[in-house]
């Protein structure tokens, strides 16, 4: 039954884009179905696998032979182990929460049918992706996920915003992917296959060189999918779709992609150092890059979008430290699911009571009119800073434990960086919390700020649940450690300072984060439009110049280059072709002028010729 967990929201999908219009009134029930429909399947081969040994767990099907060439073999094959399992679950149970929130939070969008095909073909491509027995059948997944991305973001495509956002999303990501097509096309000719078992078996005899060639372009990948330095950019912008959309892509799912990538490729990146340390450093610049910039946002979506981009810098620097690094790594992308999701609903209900409006200049003292969302909201609040006994507390906390204990100069330095980007964490998430919650009422007249109805603030409390209690059930016991220990191995170290002493350096950090937005905002009237700031401020408003640097490094030497190339290519080749043509062309019309058709001018011509002739033998007889 495995090959159902992706084919149940794949016929969704299918019957809900095919079917037609008759089905408006319904169909997004029956995209909630196929996605609880999944979840189930989810959990059914959780529980089988639960009642297995270790050794046992894995479960490989094979639905049919995809692609029989002379050299090489693809199964469309399905791999359900202890990794895939994680995310098969929060990939369905998280995104199942989200089509229901998306019952509420579309009802009145006349284009609601469609946008749970999308919803439901966007978990399929996810499924895939993860469930997937070789490299190829990843990346169809992937670039399923690509699509349905594209598709999502530019929901709203009559709006030109929303339209250049899904543009973005989606050049930015073939950038990235580009690096995972050249990866297979060299584990292919290097292993001759793209099957995880051959690849992870044979890349022990593989040269260092490529097996570092093969990790970057791996790498190259996970940073187009999870948002991470230097292809963020698209990040940010993906915000002009449906706030579900935002919950799915950046909590649970799509900006998750990479950290899989790398967690499932752990045989390769463990035997490449270099590789690994670029996984790290990538981490590190994008942890503190998002929080940067989630710092300056007004817009409460793309303050939430930077804080994700920033949380997945933290994954990514705990999978570049290796097996002492993959679990907690996970744990922190299971937790985030949870907490992440729930603020992005959060944000969903707030907007849906204030019509709309993303400015969190515009909100103020939402506390008393949005009990539940207040609750919910601030739940996953306190689950994002690391409070005890929050889910990040747990997950946050055995990255900054993981980081030190790396070792050498390079452990100090991700540990600090771990370190300040939890604080500055605190402090841009109590910043939100202020603008939006609490203070004077800022909103405009017309606006009447009403609680949601249930079926959106019904997942919003499920996944505040999951904010709460996630981290401790998987910490306890070292639960998903053990778990994952089959698959990405297990490594213990201990930190060079006491994990007590990094528990209190991370709760001291957060408690300054929070101290300073206080100080800073709770305690001043907060103006409608923000204040002209610091050079640095004024950065991170603009992302800190990531468009700006992509313009310069790649769009304007791309443009130069290819009006280099057009030059060469109309008046040089083309100039060639046709400076041949036009000279065939005048010497053949100057030839036809001898052509006339006259009879007696060709008796001429033949007299003449005759004459000439004559005329050459009796000169050849006479000397």
């Amino acid at each position: 039954m495995l090959w159902l967990l992706p084919a149940l929201p794949l016929g969704g999908a299918a019957f809900l884009l095919l079917v037609g219009k008759f089905s408006d009134k319904w169909g997004h029930l029956l995209g909630c179905a196929m996605a609880l429909a999944s979840f189930g399947v989810a959990a059914w081969a959780f529980s089988d696998m639960l009642d297995r040994s270790n050794a046992q767990r894995a479960v490989h099907y094979s639905l049919f032979e995809w692609v029989p060439v002379a050299g090489f073999k693809a199964d469309f094959a399905f791999q359900l182990d202890q990794l895939s399992m994680c995310f098969a679950l929060l990939i369905t149970g998280v995104g199942s929460l989200i089509h229901i929130y998306s019952v509420g939070y579309m009802a009145h969008d006349p284009g609601r049918r469609r946008f749970f095909a999308y919803l439901n073909l966007f978990l399929a491509a996810m499924l895939v992706l993860v469930l997937a027995d070789n490299y190829l059948m990843l990346y169809l997944g992937w670039e399923g996920v690509g699509l349905a991305s594209y598709l999502l973001i530019g929901f709203w495509h009559e709006k030109p915003t929303a339209a250049a956002a899904a543009k973005k999303a989606f050049v930015v990501n073939r950038v990235g992917d580009m690096g995972l097509a050249i990866a297979l096309m060299v584990m292919f000719a290097t292993f001759g296959s793209v099957d995880y078992r051959t690849v992870f078996g044979a890349v022990g005899h593989a040269g260092g060189g490529t097996v570092t060639i093969i990790g970057l372009l791996l790498l190259i990948g996970a940073c187009g999918k999870s948002a991470q330095v230097p292809l963020q950019s698209w990040l940010g912008d993906a915000m002009e779709g449906p706030t579900p959309v935002s919950a799915l892509i950046h909590a649970a799912t799509m900006v998750t992609a990479g950290v899989y990538l790398i967690a499932r490729s752990n045989p390769i990146f463990d035997l490449s150092p270099g590789a690994r340390a670029a996984v790290m450093a990538v981490g590190a610049i994008t942890l503190l890059f998002g929080a940067i910039v989630g710092c300056a946002k007004d817009d409460i979506k793309k303050a939430l979008a930077a804080s994700t981009m920033s949380q997945i810098g933290y994954m990514v620097l705990a999978a570049g430290l290796g097996p002492i690094g993959y679990a907690a790594a996970i744990m922190h992308l299971l937790t985030h699911g949870f907490f992440k999701a729930g603020l992005f609903l959060g944000a969903g209900s707030v907007m849906h009571a204030m019509n709309d409006e993303t400015d969190m200049r515009r909100y103020g003292g939402l506390r008393k009119l949005l009990p539940i969302t207040y609750v919910t909201f601030g739940l996953g609040y306190l689950a994002i800073l690391g409070v005890p006994p929050f889910a990040g507390f747990f997950s946050k906390d055995r990255i900054i434990e993981a980081a030190f204990a790396h070792g050498g100069f390079g452990g100090i330095v991700t540990g600090l960086v771990a370190l300040a980007g939890a604080g500055i964490t605190a402090f841009y998430m109590t910043r939100v919390m202020i603008f939006t919650f609490f203070g004077e009422p800022r909103w405009k007249e017309d606006t009447h700020p009403h609680e949601a109805p249930a079926s959106m603030t019904g997942p919003m409390v499920l996944l505040a649940f999951g904010s709460v209690a996630s981290g401790f059930l998987l910490w306890y016991g070292s639960a998903l450690q053990n778990w994952l220990a089959p698959v990405v191995g297990i490594e213990h170290a201990e930190p060079i300072i006491p994990t007590w002493a990094i528990t209190f350096f991370a709760l001291a950090v957060v408690a300054a984060g929070i101290w300073v937005a206080y100080d800073q905002y709770a305690s001043k009237p907060i103006p409608e439009t923000a204040p002209a700031g610091t050079p640095l401020t004024e950065a991170a408003r603009r992302d800190l110049y990531g468009d700006a640097f992509n313009e310069a490094a790649f769009m304007r030497p791309g443009q130069h280059l290819t009006r280099s190339l057009v030059f060469v290519d109309t008046r040089g080749i083309d100039g060639l072709v046709n400076s041949t043509a036009a000279i065939i062309g005048g010497l053949s019309a100057r030839i036809r002028r001898v052509q006339t058709g006259f009879v007696r001018s060709y008796a001429l011509s033949m007299f003449t010729g005759a004459a000439l002739v004559v005329a050459a033998l009796l000169a050849v007889r006479l000397f």
